[in-house]
């Protein structure tokens, strides 16, 4: 089977919740497959294979607080969603606006590790073009193809499915015949450690002022030491977030919290 990061770590609630939010079938919203054709199993299971972004956002949608662009169709390899601007192209914005675009990265992040389904999500990689911007200028994941699902609620089934014992679901992860490695193997600080490395230096590299400058740096450099325990890497990244808050302006470019933020400190 080809590899997917999202089923990795299957467990029964979370591919419930594919089967009862696929909105590419007739009678979406049940459980069971008894509505789903051949074809309909079929389409799911190599778009799941190939690229499980489509699936991601149908399951997890941005109308209900999830990180993500709305879902509006697919047809083959062609997917339709909301348009976003690539992270990359605000290396060079104003050090406000770049205090902004990594204080939410990091808030993306933080949602993705602990939300109130207990579901915890990993990337395997990032890259700038992942995330987007909104024109409201609200950032978010445009590409979830790289993101890993873990149930913290009820655990995963992967150590436990044998062969015998298989759902349509199995074989997308690494082969029927490959022995599944541990979801216990993927750190808390997974995430955060990439885009602590690869991503928020090149977006606030040279921004600010001294001393401000030399606290974010070493922020990020505690923040993208894989060799750190998980707390420490989620206590360098919470302090990140405290130095970024106050060097983010309220003004009508950050629409997506403006006006709110003049009256209230949560914005």
């Amino acid at each position: 089977g080809l590899p997917s990061p999202f089923l990795r770590c299957p467990s029964q609630r979370l591919l419930d919740r594919v089967v009862r939010r696929y909105a590419e079938v007739a009678d979406a919203g049940s459980i069971f497959m008894d509505h789903f054709t051949d074809r309909d199993k079929l389409r799911l299971l190599y778009t799941l294979a190939v690229n499980a972004h489509p699936i991601l956002l149908q399951i997890f949608p941005g109308a209900e607080g999830w990180p993500l662009p709305k879902y509006l169709g697919s047809c083959g390899r062609f997917l339709v969603s909301t348009s976003t601007r690539p992270l990359q192209e605000f290396y060079g914005a104003p050090p406000d606006q770049t205090a902004d675009l990594a204080y939410q990265l990091l808030g993306v992040l933080e949602s993705l590790r602990s939300n109130d389904l207990n579901y915890f999500f990993y990337f395997t990689h990032v890259d700038a073009d992942m995330f987007g911007i909104f024109n409201n200028g609200h950032l978010f994941i445009r590409d979830a193809s790289a993101l890993g699902v873990i149930d913290k609620q009820e655990g995963s089934q992967a150590a436990s499915r044998t062969r015998e014992n298989q759902d349509i679901f199995s074989c997308l992860v690494s082969g029927c015949q490959a022995q599944l490695p541990s979801c216990d193997t993927v750190p808390e600080k997974q995430s955060l450690v990439l885009v602590c490395q690869q991503l928020l230096p090149r977006l606030l590299q040279r921004k600010f002022p001294s001393p401000v400058q030399e606290e974010i740096d070493s922020a990020l450099a505690q923040c993208g030491q894989g060799t750190q325990p998980d707390p420490e890497v989620l206590r360098a990244a919470s302090r990140l977030k405290d130095i970024l808050r106050p060097l983010r302006t309220c003004d009508p470019r950050f629409a997506y919290r403006y006006p709110d933020c003049k009256y209230d400190d949560r914005f």
